[in-house]
């Protein structure tokens, strides 16, 4: 089964993040923006893993910020690749 992202519910409404895990790796892509409510940094959706059974701290993915969520997915999916060879 491929990777599937899902947009976390939380209480602070301006934010934007999506999670997925597979292959014992977390993904994680939060939309940022320089002013604005949500996470503040250069706009776009930034994109993260980490291993799942590790306490090990988030991993940005290269090419981070992406301009759309689906280049920020493809990303991952591409880091998972990787990651899993």
């Amino acid at each position: 089964m491929a990777m599937q992202f899902t947009r976390v519910v939380n209480p602070v409404e301006d934010m934007e993040i999506w999670n997925a895990s597979d292959d014992g790796f977390s993904f994680v892509i939060s939309y940022e923006s320089r002013s604005g409510p949500g996470f503040h940094g250069r706009t776009g959706f930034v994109a993260s893993w980490r291993p799942i059974h590790q306490n090990k701290c988030a991993i940005r993915v290269g090419g981070s910020p992406f301009r759309t969520l689906t280049e920020a997915e493809e990303a991952c999916k591409a880091m998972l690749d990787h990651l899993t060879r």
